[in-house]
This record gives C-alpha cells, sequence and structure tokens, in this order.
C-alpha cells in the first residue's frame, strides 16, 4: 500500500455489493419502492398532478426516534395520498462547513462515540432498509461522498445534492448515472447559473471515472432545481421562495432547453434564516404563488421541509428524545397541521 505519513489508511472497507448482498431489501420491500419510484417520477415528468413533500429531520441521529417520526408519517400519508407523495428525508450524512462537528450517522452511528466509518455503512444501510420495510415509505438522502451512493443505491428514491456540493464535478456527473430524482440546490452564493449548469450535467449522458472505474452514464432526466436560499459576503440570509425568484427562475429554466423543467421549494436554511417556525408560513406562500401563475404551478413539485418530533434543536450532551442535534427543526404536531393544510390548499 502507498505509504503516506499524513494518512493512516486504517481498514479496507466491504464493496457495495457485499453489504447490499449481507444486508438485502426484502422481495415486498423491492416491490413498495418500485411502484413508488414510478409514481415520484411521473410528478417530475409532469404526467401526475401530485406534490412532493421531502419532510423529515435535519439529520437522521439515532434510530429509535427517527422510526418513531417515520411510523407517525403513514397514517398522514394515508390521509392525503390522493394529492401528496411524502418521501421521508433519512439524511444519513451531515455537511460540515469548517470540518467539525457530527457528520451524521455514516460517521458516527452513535453521536456520543468516536466515528467508525465500518459501522456506519452498515448503519445507514440498516435505517433506510427498515423505513422501507416498515412502513411502506422509500426515503432521501443527500450524496454527500458521490462514491459512497452505492451502498443505498437500491433503497433511495430521491436523492440531493448540497448548496456547497453543486459545483463539483463529480457530483454533477454521478448524478448522470442516478435513476431517480436528484435535486441540486443552488449554492450558497445564490447564483441560479450555477444550480442550472449542474442540472445541465446530470441531465446528458457522461464518462467519467467512479469507484475505479471508468463508466458511462446514461444522463438523468429527473434531476432538477431545489431553492434554498443564499448567505450573502456578510453573512446574511436572504430568500429565494418569493414570487419574483419563481418567475425569474422559471424564465431562465423552462425556457432554456433543459428536460422536466421542476424545482423543490426548501423552506429552512436561507430560505427560512434557520428560524424553523417560519417553514409554515413560507409553504403557504409558495402555494400562493402557485395559486396565481400556471407557469408557476406547473414548475413548483414540491417543498422540503426540516421537521422531528420536538421544535428547535439542542446539543449532543442533552439527549432530548426526537429533537435534533443539527439544525432547527419544526415539532411534530405542527408539522402534521402543516401536512394535513398543504393538501387542503392543493
Amino acid at each position: 500500500m502507498e505509504k503516506n505519513a499524513n494518512i493512516e489508511f486504517k481498514r479496507k472497507l466491504p464493496m457495495p455489493e457485499e453489504l447490499k448482498a449481507q444486508m438485502p431489501l426484502s422481495q415486498e420491500g423491492e416491490a413498495v419502492k418500485a411502484k413508488r419510484d414510478a409514481e415520484i417520477a411521473d410528478v417530475f415528468r409532469g404526467k401526475s398532478n401530485k406534490f412532493i413533500l421531502i419532510i423529515g429531520p435535519c439529520s437522521a441521529d439515532r434510530v429509535d426516534s427517527v422510526m418513531d417520526y417515520m411510523q407517525r408519517l403513514v397514517p398522514v400519508q394515508e390521509q392525503v395520498k390522493d394529492k401528496i407523495i411524502i418521501i421521508p428525508r433519512v439524511y444519513t450524512g451531515k455537511p460540515r462547513t469548517i470540518g467539525v462537528g457530527y457528520k451524521g450517522m455514516l460517521h458516527q452511528p452513535d453521536p456520543n462515540k468516536a466515528p467508525d466509518l465500518l459501522e456506519g455503512i452498515k448503519a445507514i444501510r440498516s435505517i433506510h432498509k427498515k423505513v422501507i420495510e416498515e412502513t411502506g415509505l422509500c426515503p432521501a438522502d443527500e450524496m454527500l461522498y458521490p462514491e459512497n451512493y452505492r451502498y443505498l443505491s437500491d433503497l433511495l428514491s430521491y436523492v440531493a445534492v448540497g448548496a456547497r456540493s453543486v459545483e463539483n464535478q463529480e457530483h454533477r456527473l454521478v448524478s448522470s448515472g442516478i435513476d431517480v430524482p436528484v435535486g441540486m440546490k443552488n449554492p450558497t452564493s445564490g447564483d441560479v447559473s450555477i444550480m442550472l449548469n449542474s442540472i445541465k450535467a446530470a441531465q446528458n449522458p457522461q464518462t467519467f471515472l467512479y469507484r475505479g472505474w471508468e463508466v458511462a452514464s446514461k444522463g438523468n432526466d429527473l434531476a432538477h432545481a431545489i431553492l434554498r436560499g443564499s448567505v450573502d459576503k456578510f453573512g446574511h440570509n436572504h430568500s429565494n421562495y418569493h414570487y419574483e425568484d419563481l418567475s425569474q427562475l422559471y424564465d431562465l429554466y423552462c425556457n432554456g432547453g433543459y428536460e422536466n423543467p421542476a424545482v423543490i421549494v426548501d423552506t429552512n436554511h436561507a430560505n427560512s434564516g434557520k428560524k424553523y417556525e417560519q417553514q409554515i408560513r413560507i409553504a403557504n406562500e409558495v402555494l400562493h404563488a402557485m395559486r396565481h401563475s400556471t407557469d408557476i404551478h406547473k414548475m413548483i413539485k414540491g417543498l422540503m421541509i426540516e421537521s422531528y418530533l420536538e421544535d428547535g434543536c439542542q446539543k449532543i450532551e442533552e439527549g432530548i428524545y426526537g429533537k435534533s442535534i443539527t439544525d432547527p427543526c419544526l415539532g411534530w404536531e405542527k408539522t402534521e397541521q402543516l401536512i394535513l393544510s398543504i393538501a387542503a390548499q392543493l
């Protein structure tokens, strides 16, 4: 093995196909996911008028409270199934701007213990599999590390590329080989041209280096935009979900030669200034814009909402069950009311 004084090669991790063989999705789970994937694809291709809600904790930090949350989503999904497709957020990798702090279940299956990537890849596969098999809902995750996507490629019904990753060539090219919707967030600068370039790259066939292979992709026509707001050079948040923002994006995006133009609006992050309770107002404003413009109505496919069992967030050591240890989230009671309110407005 090549020696590098500044890197310790600790151990070789199992190949994705090995882990999939050890922890396979059940046949019933495969059937559920295939049906769900087709329904979701129909929304993004404009064949279905259903509304997508990508909703759940900022980070999936512990199995018990995450599964409690997912089980609570099941009867709500049944109530709104004629109008809404719920895709639960099961985000197992957490980007850190300065590289320190809790990086998600992939790094730390137990937030109170040291990082363990071997146990981490097992834990993230286990929780995604558990969500499908025990709830019938099919999860979303962020593609923080493109090479790790293969550990979950048979389990995810939605993939997000974050604001700090969207300019990265590897994220764009790997997205071109994914067969479920991939949402490209606008970068933290707010420059929508970067987001649109990323979508264009993902929608086209590509040849690239991936996991030690030369690979060729067919292009992903389900790649689309996620608006999450921006941060200026002084650190101030700026939203981009207002009617005027959506109208301008329509002109750039829907008239730019893209396949299946589609937008998901992220109601948290810079759009809310991480004031989690503002997600309710933002969701309602997006729905209002959709009612007042057929163009915007056609382009907007859904919302992304950060939600958990308890309002707000906490430090890891506080240990409050069902309360986010990363960004603040909307609590369950407010979440349930919001989902039913959205359905009533569609």
